[in-house]
């Protein structure tokens, strides 16, 4: 929740927003800092090698980040002309938390229908949701490359499950949220820009 005494106005939003994405961290496997550039670049690389190779791409989140998801598999197949999907078709995902609970849902599902080098995009703002921790584990299992994005807590047990860890410094779920779908959105843009193919900053 935000305090009910924080300042709200657009003004300080905005530039709370951009702030907060130049505070932004992105490190690799072990936490080792990428930088910004960097590692939005080496996401591209993940995505692009994807493309060429026709895998697949599935990106998961709950609640606000299950929106977030839908979006980006919308720009990923349009845009970007990735082979992208969700996972939380209401009839799979409700079949799956019923026969073994929500927290291995996605991971359950991923076991049946990815593949080795398939690339997973796990969106949790807190990164402390533990479905989307499962899924990370599972496709980290599998053979696949995982992308994380997070917040809040900068040890936040996600942040540590993926290939590539997107990770912003804000425990305001809005900013979070929408700094996921910005940061998301630019790499489908990056592909867009030069006609499909991934582009360097």
């Amino acid at each position: 929740m935000i305090p009910a005494t924080k300042n709200l106005s657009l003004d300080f939003c905005v530039a709370e927003f951009g702030a907060l994405l130049g505070r932004s961290e992105i490190t690799g496997k072990n936490g080792a800092a990428l930088g910004i550039e960097p590692g939005m670049a080496a996401a591209m690389q993940l995505l692009g090698q994807a493309r060429r190779d026709k895998h697949s791409v599935y990106v998961i989140g709950n609640g606000g980040s299950a929106s977030i998801a839908s979006h980006t598999v919308n720009d990923f197949v349009n845009v970007a002309k990735l082979r992208a999907y969700t996972l939380h078709d209401s009839s799979l995902l409700t079949c799956m938390a019923n026969d073994y609970g929500y927290e291995n849902a996605f991971a359950r599902i991923l076991a049946e229908v990815a593949s080795p080098k398939d690339v997973l995009v796990a969106v949790s703002s807190s990164g402390n949701s533990k479905n989307i921790r499962n899924a990370a584990v599972q496709a980290a299992t599998g053979g696949m490359f995982v992308v994380t994005l997070s917040g809040f807590a900068p040890d936040n047990p996600l942040r540590s499950l993926g290939d590539i860890n997107v990770w912003l410094d804000s425990r305001s779920y809005g900013q979070v949220e929408i700094g996921h779908q910005f940061i998301l959105h630019n790499l489908a843009d990056r592909f867009g820009a030069s006609g499909g193919e991934p582009v360097r900053p």
